[in-house]
């Protein structure tokens, strides 16, 4: 029988097995939310570059699989190769207003079924429906409200049109992203989000964020990992050059 001491020591020797990425620390909240927003945008401006470079390294370090394209209408080339490597046949994309693209035009007539999240303000049967439409999807695909570089961390609001189950319960998740959504830093994510909220006015204020990184990742007591039990097997990230 494994006395307490054991059992503690290993759980003690599991974790050494994996420091922190960095020190956690107490940030200020900023006097000026809005300010403090832009300066974040102007810092991001000329510092996107290594950014990207340093989210790509930490997203494959999680098991993420990253790719870059020149333009937004490559992306569904992307998807249409993902598809075609899983077997897939049913994509869950977010609304074309909120990712930006059509899924529907450009791959619905490739041997895909493509559905779309609802646009507007859903009722009971039509959340109830899109569930099990989620549930049923292979591939989830979503944008990217900021990319965190020091983590390789995807961070998703839910709101109209983008709702959390998109990348949640499909077993392969899809995120589109460009350079405007990268950051450095858990505090410039904390910076966003407190002018996300300080005008309750703002866009998808008050909505679930979700801190996606890598796939899902399951321990029991023992820490045998397990993938996808709670989430994702596979996070794909799509970074677009252009606009």
């Amino acid at each position: 029988m494994t006395t307490r001491t054991e059992f503690l020591g290993g759980l003690r020797r599991e974790m050494a097995k994996t420091r922190g990425l960095f020190e956690a620390r107490a940030a200020e909240r900023p006097p000026d939310a809005d300010e403090a927003f832009e300066a974040v945008k102007r810092q991001m401006a000329e510092r996107w570059p290594q950014a990207l470079e340093r989210f790509r390294v930490e997203f494959e370090r999680v098991a993420g699989v990253f790719h870059r394209v020149a333009r937004r209408e490559d992306v569904p080339g992307v998807i249409r190769a993902i598809a075609a490597e899983k077997g897939a046949r049913r994509v869950l994309s977010w609304h074309p207003e909120a990712l930006g693209l059509d899924l529907r035009q450009s791959l619905g007539g490739e041997g895909l079924s493509v559905t779309l999240a609802p646009e507007g303000e859903a009722d009971g049967e039509m959340r109830r429906v899109h569930r099990e439409e989620a549930a049923q999807a292979e591939i989830g695909v979503t944008g990217v409200d900021w990319a965190l570089a020091e983590t390789g961390t995807l961070i998703l609001v839910s709101g109209r049109g983008r709702p959390r189950s998109t990348s949640l319960l499909p077993a392969t998740h899809v995120a589109v992203f460009d350079r405007h959504q990268l950051l450095e830093s858990l505090e410039q994510v904390g910076t966003m989000l407190e002018a996300l909220h300080a005008d309750p006015s703002r866009r998808m204020s008050g909505a679930m964020i979700n801190f996606i990184t890598g796939p899902s990742r399951t321990a029991d007591i023992e820490l045998t990992l397990t993938r996808g039990v709670h989430g994702p097997k596979e996070v794909h990230a799509i970074f677009v050059e252009g606009r």
